[in-house]
């Protein structure tokens, strides 16, 4: 790990914050992934039941 000095926290924190984004954007597109499948399935059905 390279020395930081006394930007040390500031720059780990900013990989830390960044890293939480990164992991929050990933949850909400894998729910929304979900909820979209799901929303298909059900047009599907529908449209399989009215012919």
């Amino acid at each position: 790990m390279p020395d930081l000095g006394k930007y040390a926290d500031t720059v780990l924190s900013a990989y830390g914050v960044s890293l939480l984004l990164l992991l929050a954007l990933l949850v909400m597109t894998l729910m929304r992934g979900a909820k979209v499948r799901a929303d298909l399935k059900q047009v599907e059905e529908r449209m399989r039941q009215n012919g």
